[in-house]
């Protein structure tokens, strides 16, 4: 799975990267992105007026809630999705359809175990980033809850504490097996899409899942590097530059 990843580039950075026509909400850096969190997403949406596809930025909570959930407390618990069943399983099938997105991402962490200084079994966090630097495209999906406020496990701001009607925008990361260069750190890996196929996975028009399941990709050997850093990461209220340094 993916738990937990670094998003610090700036909005100027995103809307030039994905040539991004319109800015919905900027988002705050982050090197400790953890569900429930809002992170940064870049979606197309049809204009009701024009009809056209515009490319936005928004920021939607980690861990998709379906359109038909009866409450969004089991966010938390949808913060992937599995390639393998990702088109077929009902929570995902529709936004697989026709909510696709990209987040960007710096890279992501994953823990293999180990022990404490105490000599108790610990956890030891291993960041993950694209070789070289730049952007860790991560391919997901977003979905649009309704429901009241206080059925939201965060409700937007101005909505808390009544019973209207509010929108919650969510998001999930597609995963699949991990490849040679991560089965050593874990057995799942975030699933990305290729600059030349971003144009084809945001489409909206292109509503044939299996389709989009081919513009999938998953970063092997050179691609990528696996380096360890501190167990700072392991809480949730660390933040920093500090979070992403090769450990000495």
């Amino acid at each position: 799975m993916c738990g937990r990843f670094a998003a610090s580039a700036s909005t100027e950075e995103i809307i030039e990267t994905f040539q991004v026509e319109l800015v919905v909400d900027e988002p705050e850096p982050t090197y400790n992105a953890a569900p429930t969190d809002p992170v940064p997403a870049v979606v197309e949406r049809l204009d009701k007026a024009s009809g056209a596809a515009v490319r936005k930025l928004v920021t939607p909570r980690w861990g998709l809630v379906p359109s038909w959930s009866k409450d969004a407390k089991g966010a938390a618990r949808m913060i992937n999705a599995r390639a393998e069943t990702v088109a077929s399983k009902p929570a995902f099938a529709k936004a697989m359809a026709s909510r696709r997105c990209l987040i960007p991402a710096d890279g992501f962490y994953e823990w293999t175990p180990t022990t404490g200084p105490d000599g108790k079994p610990a956890k030891q966090p291993w960041f993950i980033r694209p070789s070289g630097g730049g952007l860790f495209v991560m391919a997901g999906l977003y979905e649009f809850w309704k429901g009241p406020s206080r059925l939201a496990p965060i409700a937007p701001r101005g909505a808390e504490g009544t019973d209207d009607d509010v929108w919650l925008t969510t998001c999930t990361i597609i995963t699949t097996q991990a490849t040679d260069a991560l089965g050593h750190i874990h057995d799942r890996m975030p699933m990305t899409v290729r600059p030349k196929a971003w144009s084809d996975w945001l489409d909206p028009l292109q509503t044939d899942a299996q389709a989009a399941l081919g513009l999938l990709h998953a970063s092997e050997g050179a691609e990528i590097d696996t380096y360890l850093v501190a167990p700072l990461v392991n809480n949730v209220r660390h933040e920093g530059p500090e979070l992403v340094r090769p450990l000495a």
